[in-house]
This record gives structure tokens, C-alpha cells and sequence, in this order.
């Protein structure tokens, strides 16, 4: 049977992908669904990306974009080091990464061009980096940059009074669009948790695989998961993004 299973923030952690991929026993009639930040803090970034063009071939898989993406496509493109934000935050491992190897950066930016803002299943459930701010859905945002860097609809399903009814007028409409949303971008370990969080109808995948913790994939349907062992432990060698 397919399952769909959606796999949190991997910031160059290609070890722990293809020991989550081993652990949940993922075979080719799995669908995927990448919530982004794909590099920016290990050192296998550029790997990384060349193993998801490859597995793209071999099964379905739906990627979106995270903030991380946005910096390191505008590197791709444009080959500029000067974004300190950057560079500070990831950038600089995400370079070195593509040094000593022969990298198809053309293909590479292929991918980066078709990563999506979001995604929307036939039954009805949100895949997202962030978040969006508009009342009507990401459909109607604004401001695109909400899709990799909004964390209100987080921090609102999170704190939601579970005692106010769906059908009160004073229930957030954001929450009511789908019948569930699921988001990468704000690790749960800042909530000292290394697992997926639930807030109302929010699903939460980051755990926190960037720094200390580890790298998810949960199954949309029954709710079970998968982890890899700590990045840390991974990459003893390096820091990640500690």
C-alpha cells in the first residue's frame, strides 16, 4: 500500500536521510513530500541535492521550498557570496560543499526552480515551509516570502485555546481553510522536543535536525514516524548550525 510520508528540515544532513529512508523502510510506492531547507549547515549539501534530482526519477515526491532554498538559489544563480545572512547562517558549509566534486549546477538550479511554495492534497491538508498571514489561504498571501519565513500560524495553533469550538466566530480562519497543515521552518527543539508537535491541526516536522536534533518522517495517515540519530552524532567532526 502507499504511503505519503512528509519529511522535515534536512540542512545538508545527507547521512541522516538515507538512515531515515532505511528506517522507514520507504520503497518506491511511497509518495514524498519535503517540507524544504534542504542545505545550510552539514557539510553534504550539494550531495544532497543531486540524491533528491535521483530519487525524484525513481518515485513520486513533492518539494517545497524553505527560506535556506531561497539563499542558496540566488547563489546558484547569481554566484555571489556577499549575503552575510547568509553565509553566517549555513551559506558558508553549502559552498564549501560544492568544492572538490563536479557538480551539475545547471541541474541543480532545474531543482530549485521547480520547488513549490506549497502544496495542496486532494484531501484537503497543507503542505508548507512556514506559514502564510492571508485570511483566505496561501493562494490569496501577499507577501511570498510568508510561504518560507511565516511562523504566526505556528504560534498560533500552538497556543489555541482547544476548548473554542470550530464553529465560534472567534476560531482563527487560517485554521479552518484545510483539514490539516503541515510545516517545517521553526524546530521543535525550541520547545525541547525532539519529535513532531501537533498545535490543533498543525503537524510540526522540524526536529531540529540543523543543530541538535533529529532528522523526521511521519506518515500523513496513521501518524507514525521515523527519525534518524542525532546530526550530531552524524557529523561528530562538525558543528552543523550549533
Amino acid at each position: 500500500m502507499m504511503r505519503t510520508l512528509v519529511i522535515g528540515d534536512i540542512h545538508g544532513g545527507f547521512k541522516a536521510l538515507l538512515q531515515l529512508l532505511k528506517r522507514a523502510k520507504v520503497t518506491t510506492e511511497d509518495r514524498l513530500i519535503f517540507l524544504g531547507d534542504y542545505v545550510d549547515g552539514w557539510s553534504e549539501s550539494a550531495t544532497l541535492i543531486d540524491f533528491l534530482i535521483q530519487l525524484d526519477k525513481k518515485q513520486t515526491c513533492v518539494f517545497i521550498k524553505g527560506n535556506h532554498d531561497v539563499w542558496w538559489g540566488e547563489w546558484l544563480e547569481y554566484q555571489k557570496t556577499d549575503n552575510k545572512i547568509w553565509y553566517q547562517n549555513g551559506g558558508r558549509e553549502t559552498i564549501t560543499s560544492y568544492r572538490g566534486a563536479s557538480y551539475d549546477l545547471a541541474a541543480h538550479y532545474t531543482f530549485y526552480k521547480k520547488l513549490k511554495n506549497y502544496h495542496i492534497d486532494d484531501q484537503n491538508r497543507l503542505f508548507i515551509h512556514a506559514g502564510f498571514s492571508s485570511m483566505h489561504g496561501p493562494q490569496k498571501e501577499v507577501y511570498e516570502s510568508n510561504y518560507s519565513w511565516d511562523r504566526t500560524l505556528w504560534e498560533m495553533a500552538l497556543t489555541m485555546d482547544t476548548n473554542i469550538e470550530k464553529t465560534a466566530s472567534v476560531y482563527p480562519q487560517r485554521l479552518k481553510l484545510f483539514s490539516e497543515i503541515y510545516i517545517g521552518h521553526t524546530p521543535t527543539i525550541k520547545y525541547n522536543r525532539d519529535t513532531p508537535m501537533r498545535g490543533v491541526n498543525v503537524w510540526n516536522i522540524d526536529t531540529g535536525a540543523a543543530f541538535t536534533g533529529k532528522l523526521t518522517a511521519l506518515d500523513i495517515e496513521t501518524k507514525e514516524y521515523w527519525q534518524s540519530d542525532a546530526l550530531p552524532s552524524l557529523y561528530p567532526m562538525e558543528s552543523g548550525r550549533n
